[in-house]
């Protein structure tokens, strides 16, 4: 078998909760005056780290500088309020990651979210324990679209890029998997990450 892991990214990937961080973070923006609109969020902002988003929105003016830390910590916790609603059980993940196991892959869950946010959706999810590492944004210095994550997860399989297959959904992702050097398998949504996607590696 060539290859031997496959990650995913979370959000967009096995649960439908980029619409859920887009909630979160403008209620917590709107307590500051500020507001992010649909088409921007999702063309620019899916799949950038809370922090990045504040900072980019600082740099443009539309935030006063020096709040980062106060309200990224008030979208945490409405991200937590909201985890059930976005975060439901899916069974065609279930069954999937259920015979990816059998099959005898290992697998990882690569995440923008911190990790206390990304285990409390894997469990939500009730797709937590297939994963045989799980690995959020606070658990690194370069958060994606920097490869840093991915390299990590290569290293603690003691695998080459070139043995594992990476799902990822949003532009920062893509190009976070692309630069890792392993196999980049792109998908518009949850909707595409189903058993078919693996037909090829599964026959």
């Amino acid at each position: 078998m060539r290859y031997k892991a496959i990650i995913f990214d979370l959000d967009g990937v096995l649960v439908d909760m980029p619409e859920g961080h887009y909630e979160a973070l403008n209620r917590a923006l709107n307590l500051f005056g500020a507001k992010i609109d649909h088409e921007e969020h999702f063309s620019y902002f899916n799949g950038l780290p809370t922090r990045k988003k504040i900072e980019k929105l600082e740099e443009s003016g539309r935030l006063p500088a020096g709040l980062k830390e106060t309200i990224n910590a008030i979208k945490q916790k409405y991200t937590k309020e909201i985890i059930p609603k976005y975060c439901a059980p899916d069974y065609s993940k279930i069954i999937l990651l259920n015979h990816l196991k059998d099959k005898g892959f290992k697998l990882a869950c690569a995440s923008n979210s911190v990790k206390e946010t990304l285990h409390l959706m894997l469990k939500s999810a009730q797709i937590h324990h297939f994963f045989d590492l799980i690995i959020g944004n606070d658990e690194v210095l370069n958060p994606k679209p920097h490869p840093e994550i991915y390299l990590k997860i290569f290293s603690h399989f003691n695998l080459q890029p070139s043995e594992c297959i990476i799902v990822e959904d949003a532009p920062h992702g893509i190009a976070a998997a692309k630069a890792s050097g392993a196999t980049v398998y792109e998908v518009r949504g949850v909707h595409d990450v189903h058993l078919s996607l693996f037909k090829d590696i599964l026959e």
